[in-house]
C-alpha cells in the first residue's frame, strides 16, 4: 500500500451533543514501524466515547487522531517491524483514538487475532471490554474461582463482558441493571442473581445471597458505600468511572474491619509495554473463552459509520444492552 492513503474518521468539532460529530476525509500517512492498518468490519462505540465527545476525556499525547477505541476487521498493511502479524489477518485492536474509520492504525502490541467462530464486525465490539475487565476484574480485583461478583450496569458492554468472564472462570456473579428486561439479558448471560435497582435495595439482596467478593463499580456516588456494606471481609472493588460522581463520603472503619481494597484504574492512556503486557495476558486466558463461545460479544444495535450522530444519540439514551457497533 502507498503512503499517504485517504481515510474517513469521525471528529467532535466541538464539545456537545450527538450533532458536533463528523465523518471527515483525512490523509493517512505512513505506519510507525510497530503499527498495522486494519480494514475495519467493525468498531465499537462506548461510554468513553460519549465522554471524550462532550469535552471530559481527552485523548492522551500522540492517539490516534478521531474517536474509538476499538476495531476489528483485515490487516491490509504492517509496519517494519511487525513480525507478528500480515496482511489477510482477521484482528481485532484496542487503540487510543481514531477507532471510528474505515482505516485503523493499532499498535501491533495491543491487537489479538480473531477465532474463526466470531464474525469481523461483532469481533470489533470485544477489545475495550475485555481489556478493562481483565485488568480491573481479574488483575486489580484478583476474581478467584468459587468468589462472587457484584457488577453494576450488568446489561452494558462491560457488565455483559464481565458476567461471561466471571462465569467462564467459575465465579458467582451479582448483576445489577435498571429494568426487568435488562436483569433478563443478565440472567441469561449466565447472571445468578440479577437485581433491579430501581425496585431493590441492591446491598440487601447481595448480603442476602452472601455478599461479594469483587465489585466492578462504575457508579461512584453512594454506591461506594453501599458496596463497601455488602463485601465480605477481604473484598476488593475497583472503580472504573463515576456515574454518579467521584467525591463521595465513606465509613473507613468499615474498610478497616472488613480489610477490604478499594482500587481503581484507568486502560486508555498505559504505556505500549503494559499494552502488550496485557495482551499476552488475555490471550492466553479470555481468548480461548472467546473460541470456545463461553464469551462472546453482546451486540445491541449497528450502525453505519456514516450514522455516527444517530448512534451517539441511541447511545445517549441509555436504552442499549450490550455493545453498539459502528459497521463502515
Amino acid at each position: 500500500m502507498s503512503f499517504p492513503v485517504s481515510h474517513r474518521v469521525v471528529l467532535a468539532q466541538d464539545p456537545g451533543g450527538p450533532e458536533v460529530l463528523n465523518l471527515v476525509e483525512r490523509p493517512l500517512e505512513a505506519l510507525a514501524p510497530g503499527e498495522i492498518l486494519i480494514r475495519t468490519s467493525g468498531c465499537g462505540i462506548n461510554r468513553p466515547d460519549q465522554f471524550e465527545r462532550l469535552g471530559f476525556y481527552p485523548a492522551p499525547p500522540g492517539a490516534p487522531e478521531g474517536l474509538g477505541l476499538e476495531a476489528a476487521g483485515e490487516v491490509v498493511a504492517i509496519g517494519a517491524a511487525v513480525t507478528r502479524f500480515k496482511p489477510g489477518d482477521r484482528v481485532m485492536a484496542l487503540v487510543a483514538g481514531g477507532g471510528y474509520s474505515d482505516l485503523v492504525r493499532a499498535i501491533e502490541a495491543a491487537c489479538l487475532p480473531v477465532p474463526e467462530n466470531l464474525d469481523l464486525d461483532s469481533a470489533g465490539g470485544l477489545p475495550e471490554t475485555v481489556y478493562t475487565v481483565w485488568a480491573n476484574v481479574f488483575e486489580a480485583g484478583a476474581l478467584l474461582q468459587d468468589e462472587t461478583l457484584l457488577v453494576h450496569g450488568g446489561a452494558s458492554g462491560i457488565g455483559t463482558t464481565a458476567i461471561q468472564m466471571a462465569k467462564a472462570a467459575g465465579a458467582r456473579v451479582v448483576a445489577t441493571a435498571g429494568s426487568e428486561e435488562r436483569c433478563e439479558v443478565c440472567r441469561d448471560l449466565g447472571a445468578d442473581l440479577a437485581i433491579n435497582y430501581r425496585e431493590t435495595a441492591f446491598e440487601t439482596a447481595v448480603k442476602a445471597f452472601g455478599g461479594a467478593d469483587v465489585v466492578l463499580d462504575m457508579v461512584g456516588g453512594d454506591y461506594v458505600q453501599r458496596n463497601i456494606d455488602c463485601m465480605n471481609a477481604g473484598g476488593r472493588m475497583v472503580s472504573i468511572a463515576f456515574l454518579q460522581g467521584s467525591r463521595v463520603e465513606v465509613d473507613l472503619m468499615r474498610v478497616m474491619l472488613k480489610r477490604l481494597t478499594l482500587t481503581g484504574s484507568t486502560l486508555r492512556a498505559r504505556p505500549e509495554a503494559e499494552k502488550a503486557r496485557l495482551t499476552a495476558a488475555i490471550e492466553a486466558n479470555v481468548l480461548p473463552w472467546i473460541a470456545s463461545g463461553a464469551v462472546r460479544p453482546v451486540i445491541d444495535r449497528r450502525f453505519a459509520l456514516s450514522d455516527v450522530v444517530e448512534a451517539h444519540r441511541y447511545l445517549d439514551t441509555g436504552a442499549q444492552a450490550g455493545k453498539i457497533l459502528l459497521v463502515p
